[in-house]
């Protein structure tokens, strides 16, 4: 294993103020309420959540309480239409407030209770429990490149595809070089009121990357009360000990008029090695049907691997002896399986009513985020571009010690630098404040103002000074400057050097030797959005004059928005003076104006055959400085004919704007997993096109009967930004039925059908698309991408970001809540949660093939998958105070991928796909008074994740992350105030 995703690692801030306050603030008798009391029920508003209203919190008895479950819209309701009120409702995916059962969006509502009853500790864990969240994000298991961020995704079709709001409003977002996202970890958990995803496209109502969705945060606000909770777990094995301190307290004052509320958090998680974990511990590079031929760990070893018409190690001594396989290097004993974090969250927010048209209102969020992975020692292979260095690490002939007679071509993992840790500072802000009330005659007006801004630091320690280390190697170029130059032997090379101590290539640095060659990088980066935001609105603007008409809502309003980006890489990476990947700096931004307009109408209500139809539009167009103007638009329709069933409909367009990064991101190196078609391992896989493969491999040299790939899985990439790109643009559509039978109270189900559509794609291909299409000859083209050392050894492989094809996938997903009771003390709550894939095919480049992935997971390294069913369902039952939660994940199994093709036995592989696999936890809840207790048991059964050849940890953490922990005990104290 070399090195790293596409997003650049880096440097870790130590505790400073700015990170203790939060704690502070957690510490005070102010935080979270622990979980499932009538207190917390209290706190819910029916009104939107970005124009905040005065509203008293009240009490609720325990056995009067609903719980709030995963459910579409038409089940979404207030405390007190829980209590059999029809209060309306405003849930995302539209700016008026409708009736239950009336509206043709699909959204999904979690409730806070739903959340802190699984023991998760950041959001983006808990969604990813969620059927419709797809693989392509980033967690906490993904150590190599994630820096501790976790980045949802929706459909599968990419976290950038996905819209994440905070109490309807945009929020800021990371600044990474390899790209952007809204960072779930830096949420707090304890504050969320309610989570609303919206599953169809948004563009229309909330702008660009509402693609294949919005997820909706709500915050609590308009507290009165207070509370405080504290959380531990630790897993079976000891590791992986996890602490969270959460407490809030609001405040009314001037006769309820206003309200002040904050809220703080601080988590930590203590992360697990590789090491640590039998599945994980020794890192697999192959799987062929011979168990004999596996291979383990990497050729590159830290005695340093020499190729020329031979194979060679040294003996650490100065010396070369014969490559054994006993020398390749286990690298998942220095390396992490789960990241270690440290956060620590404040949240403000107060509103003062002066009258009905007058409100104002501001939130404030902040938080310090630290996190650190580390990786096993860096390699020494050579410079990529722009780096004028040597390219490759050639010894010559005359090299002391060099035996073999040839000039050999040198690869060297520097156990002498020690371990790479890379640690990861993260401050984040976003703030807002606006105004809302009514202007006259029911018509409200929403004003805001949003900043948010996110500074990044990044440090990683032992990625080396390239130039250093070949100057205490005695190793000149022959043509300085020149980056193809071959190598020559100088003894005293250090003459006039502080520091340098003359060395050996074949033999281990010493102490002072490494101390002179070793660096470590620093990198920073920030991200900056401004929005304004202003809308008027009016939900009863016009009845229907004839019998069973009914209302005509409307909402307007306007948007400016502009977002700037900067990262900054250590000097020394960018000019690829260092053993890492080459990183260059990126620097830009957009802005764009947008209007919109939402109407909705009420053709008839409570008439026979029609206890609603409602028809609803929405339109919005964008001006974007970068690529010009756009406009996308979405009907629906929501038919009642009875009260217990509603059918629903939505069409609509969507685009995306390419963002900062993918327009102006710097050129960057990175080690992507792959495989060379060329190994003598890969090419037997090929099964019916090995012919082909073989033909093209000789034809440049290389015999794949006895070449080996000396990456162990992964290829240095190119990848980076393109100034050219053009939007994307979509069609998504939606239909389906809710059923609410009141002859069943308790019980409400629907199902959805639906389909998605993005064409121009914005995206970089994989690497193994690029190698495959050269060698198996379906592209001959993409062989002016890939450049090849004189040894046959891959220098690099161009990926760059571009407009590519079409992506196209569609699904059924199915929804179950039933709440009864069984005797005054006892009542039962059963939740699913379904989705059923029909479809998803990707096409690579314009006019190219469309690929099959239904099914399928793309084996390899930061591979994403398609499972065709996912669900997840819970089962609760209550006693009196007390109460036993069930919860169940449920993943298909699925066939293996390399990136353009399934993977058969027939093509040479002992595995080929993954079981169908569950994940258990079990939560017992007690309420004392005041006080609420929580036991839970995570991964009951201890399941571990199955099984990939990936050259990590030996499975796939984007899709498998939930089990990479084993069984873990959670225990957890709430009280009230």
């Amino acid at each position: 294993m070399i090195h790293g995703h596409r997003r650049k690692k880096g440097s870790s801030l130590s505790f400073s103020l700015l990170y203790v306050l939060p704690v502070l603030v957690a510490g005070l008798p102010s935080a979270v309420d622990a979980a499932t009391t009538a207190t917390a029920q209290s706190d819910s508003t029916a009104t939107s959540a970005s124009t905040p209203k005065k509203l008293t919190a009240k009490k609720v008895a325990p056995s009067k309480v609903v719980p709030s479950s995963s459910k579409t819209i038409q089940q979404a309701r207030t405390a007190d239409s829980a209590a059999g009120g029809t209060e309306a409702v405003t849930v995302t995916g539209s700016f008026l407030r409708q009736g239950r059962n009336t509206s043709p969006n699909p959204v999904q509502i979690i409730s806070s209770k739903d959340i802190q009853q699984t023991g998760i500790t950041n959001v983006g864990d808990f969604l990813q429990r969620m059927p419709s969240i797809g693989s392509s994000g980033l967690g906490n298991a993904d150590t190599n490149g994630g820096d501790g961020v976790s980045c949802t995704d929706l459909r599968n079709l990419g976290s950038s595809r996905v819209l994440v709001l905070i109490d309807g409003k945009r929020v800021t977002q990371t600044g990474m070089s390899g790209g952007s996202c809204v960072d779930m970890n830096t949420i707090p958990v304890m504050a969320i009121q309610s989570i609303e995803i919206l599953k169809d496209g948004g563009s229309e109502l909330y702008g660009a990357d509402a693609v294949s969705g919005v997820i909706n945060i709500k915050m609590r606000h308009n507290i009165n009360t207070g509370g405080i909770n504290v959380r531990g777990n630790i897993t079976q094995r000891g590791d992986n000990r996890t602490g969270l301190i959460s407490g809030y307290k609001g405040w009314n004052f001037d006769h309820d008029r206003g309200n002040i509320t904050i809220m703080g958090q601080y988590d930590t998680q203590g992360g697990v090695m590789m090491k640590d974990r039998a599945w994980s511990r020794n890192p697999q590079s192959n799987d062929p049907a011979d168990p004999a031929s596996v291979s383990y760990g990497s050729i590159i070893s830290t005695r340093g691997t020499y190729f020329g018409s031979d194979t060679w190690n040294s003996n650490n001594q100065g010396g070369l002896v014969p490559y054994s396989a006993a020398n390749r290097y286990n690298y998942n004993k220095d390396t992490s399986l789960l990241n270690n974090t440290q956060n620590g969250s404040l949240m403000g927010d107060a509103h003062y009513d002066f009258n009905k048209h007058f409100t104002l209102y501001s939130n404030v969020m902040y938080s310090h985020k630290t996190s650190w992975t580390q990786m096993a020692p860096m390699p020494a292979m050579g410079s990529v571009a722009p780096s004028t260095l040597p390219s490759a690490i050639w010894i010559p002939e005359n090299y002391p010690g060099n035996t073999s007679g040839e000039e050999l071509q040198m690869y060297r993992r520097m156990a002498e630098f020690g371990n790479r840790k890379t640690e990861t500072a993260v401050d984040s802000l976003t703030a807002k404040v606006g105004a809302s009330g009514e202007i006259i005659a029911n018509w409200m007006y929403d004003a805001s103002f949003t900043f948010g801004s996110t500074m990044s630091s990044f440090q990683t320690s032992g990625v080396g000074d390239y130039s250093k280390l070949l100057r205490e190697w005695g190793l000149d170029a022959v043509t300085p400057g020149d980056s193809g130059s071959d190598l020559m032997y100088n003894p005293n090379s250090c003459v006039g050097y502080t520091g340098c101590v003359q060395s050996s290539a074949l033999a281990a640095l010493s102490p002072e030797a490494a101390k002179y060659a070793n660096y470590t990088e620093h990198d920073h980066s920030q991200y900056t959005m401004r929005d304004f935001n202003a809308r008027i609105h009016n939900d009863h603007v016009v009845k229907m004059p004839y019998k069973g008409g009914g209302d005509l809502g409307i909402a307007l309003g306007m948007e400016h928005r502009g977002e700037q980006m900067s990262y900054h890489p250590d000097p020394l990476i960018a000019s690829g003076g260092s053993l890492t990947n080459t990183v260059l700096p990126t620097g830009g931004g957009f802005n764009v104006s947008e209007a919109y307009l939402e109407g909705n109408l009420t053709l008839l209500h409570n008439v026979p055959f029609a206890k609603n139809l409602s028809v609803d539009g929405q339109g919005r167009y964008s001006s974007y400085n970068t690529f010009g103007s756009t406009y996308n638009w979405k009907a629906g329709i929501n038919w009642a004919p009875v009260r217990d069933v509603a059918f629903r409909g939505t069409l609509g367009t969507s685009f995306r704007q390419p963002s900062v990064s993918e327009l102006y991101g710097g050129t960057l190196m990175s080690y992507n997993g792959a495989n060379d078609p060329c190994d003598m391992s890969q090419i037997t896989t090929y099964g019916g096109r090995q012919a082909a493969v073989m033909a093209n491999c000789m034809n440049r040299g290389i015999n794949p009967s006895t070449f080996q790939q000396s990456g162990s899985g992964q290829v240095p990439t190119l990848n980076g930004g393109n100034s050219k790109l053009q939007p994307e643009t979509g069609r998504t559509y939606t239909f389906g039925a809710t059923f609410t039978p009141h002859w069943i109270p308790g019980l409400s189900t629907s199902a959805s059908f639906w389909h998605y559509n993005v064409s121009h794609t914005i995206s970089a291909l994989s690497t193994q698309y690029v190698l495959d299409s050269c060698y198996t000859g379906s592209d001959p083209s993409m062989c002016n991408n890939i450049t090849r050392l004189s040894n046959g050894q891959i220098n690099t492989v161009s990926a760059l970001n571009a407009n590519l094809g079409s992506m196209t996938t569609s699904g059924v997903d199915w929804d179950l809540s039933y709440r009864f009771r069984v005797s005054e003390a006892d009542w039962f709550m059963i939740e699913n949660n379904f989705q059923r894939l029909v479809s998803f095919k990707q096409q690579m480049t314009p006019g190219g093939p469309h690929y099959n992935y239904l099914g399928s997971i793309t084996y390899q390294s930061q591979g994403t998958s398609n499972p065709t069913v996912r669900d997840y369902a819970t089962l609760s039952w209550h006693h009196n105070n007390f109460s036993v939660t069930y919860m169940m994940q449920y993943i298909s199994g699925m066939h293996w991928n390399d990136g353009t093709y399934t993977i058969h036995k027939a093509d040479g592989y002992g595995r080929v796909s993954t079981p169908s696999m569950v994940l258990q936890d079990l939560t017992f809840n007690y309420n004392l008074k005041r006080w609420n207790f929580q036991f839970e048991i995570q991964n009951l059964t201890d399941k571990q994740p199955p099984f990939l050849v990936n050259t990590s940890s030996n499975s796939n953490d984007s899709t498998y992350g939930g089990w990479y922990a084993g069984r873990t005990f959670l225990l957890q104290a709430g009280m009230n105030f």
